[in-house]
C-alpha cells in the first residue's frame, strides 16, 4: 500500500505543472486521495517497528509530521515572492518522488497466522 501511494501519485503530480485549472484541480484530488490512502498503513508499519510505543508513534505522526508539513507549506508560500508560482509548482511536482526512499525501509518478517 505504501508503494501504491508513492508510485500512484507520482504521474499525477508530475503532470500538474502542465495542466490547466480544471485539469489541475482533478489531478490534485486524485493525488490527495492516493497519498492519503496509505496514511493508516504507514502508521501501522511504524507501530510494528516499535510494538510497545503505540502512543508515541501516533503522537509523532500527528504532531511532528503535520508540524513539519505546516513549516514546509510556509516555506513554499513565501517562495513565489522570490521566484514564481510556476517554480513552486515544479518543486511540488517532484515532492512525492522523495517517497522512493521507502526502498530503504526495513523488511518485516513474514508472520504465519
Amino acid at each position: 500500500m505504501i508503494w501504491f501511494s508513492i508510485l500512484g501519485a507520482l504521474p499525477f503530480t508530475l503532470a500538474l505543472p502542465y495542466a490547466g485549472l480544471l485539469t489541475g484541480a482533478v489531478l490534485t484530488v486524485f493525488t490527495g486521495l492516493i497519498i492519503s490512502s496509505a496514511t493508516s498503513s504507514i502508521i501501522v508499519f511504524a507501530q510494528e517497528l516499535m510494538p510497545h510505543r503505540f502512543g508515541m508513534i501516533s503522537g509523532v505522526f500527528s504532531g511532528f509530521a503535520f508540524g513539519i508539513g505546516g513549516l514546509g507549506a510556509a516555506v513554499l508560500a513565501s517562495s513565489p515572492t522570490n521566484t514564481s508560482i510556476g517554480f513552486v509548482y515544479h518543486i511540488c511536482a517532484f515532492l512525492p518522488a522523495i517517497g522512493l526512499l521507502a526502498v530503504f525501509l526495513p523488511r518485516m518478517p513474514k508472520q504465519l497466522h
